[in-house]
């Protein structure tokens, strides 16, 4: 990748979880811009800018052993903390637009927008998952939205605006609905469909099974 990404930018993800002999090798190819592919004697130079990401604590990680203090400081040169979805809500609104945009031309549906009910929803919300539960959210009320506007009754049960629009309905009677319409979307991929329900494949056979889905 290294190779790939000479005169360019290679960006590392969760980095912390990397092992430390892998560390030490990246921390020579930083060092030395150069690095020996398996099965060659001579070394390959590159010249490649890093940009490195993490959700761990890499003080904590470098006292406990799991992280170099020396590649640590390599990389650090210039850090940029980025804080959990739920403190910056002034972002919400601006990527969950970003999102409703790409699914629907994804799916060819024609979305116009978010209800002011459905915003405040996503605002209350605590985003354990930050930006990737985000994503996975829009994508599916995408998918199971019959309207041009998103409302909040298409939201998954766990967020309380959604429950309060929906509590004249059965709450099992909403989920088997749910789970439906995501089958039929996904023409019965049930990993697919477990992805977009952001459960396990093992819960969604239970719950097909439960509703007598078929």
């Amino acid at each position: 990748m290294f190779q790939e990404a000479n005169q360019g930018t290679i960006f590392l993800d969760e980095i912390a979880e990397m092992s430390v002999e892998l560390q030490a090798k990246l921390l020579r190819v930083l060092e030395e811009g150069a690095f020996i592919r398996v099965g060659d004697t001579k070394e390959t130079k590159v010249n490649v800018r890093v940009i490195a990401a993490t959700n761990r604590v890499l003080d904590v990680e470098i006292k406990n052993g799991h992280f170099r203090e020396d590649l640590f400081y390599r990389l650090s040169v210039f850090q940029i903390p980025l804080p959990p979805l739920r403190e910056r809500k002034e972002d919400i609104q601006p990527i969950a637009d970003f999102f409703v945009q790409h699914f629907a031309a994804k799916v060819n549906r024609r979305i116009g927008g978010m209800s002011p009910d459905f915003v405040k929803a996503l605002l209350n919300h605590a985003w354990k998952g930050n930006v990737r539960e985000l994503k996975n959210v829009i994508e599916r009320t995408v998918i199971l939205a019959d309207l041009e506007t998103l409302t909040p009754d298409l939201l998954p049960t766990d967020f309380n605006a959604s429950m309060a629009d929906v509590n004249s309905l059965d709450l099992q009677s909403v989920e088997k609905a749910h789970i439906q319409k995501i089958l039929v979307h996904v023409q019965g991929n049930k990993a697919q469909a477990a992805r977009l329900l952001n459960i396990g494949l093992t819960t969604l056979y239970q719950k097909i099974k439960d509703y007598n889905i078929v």
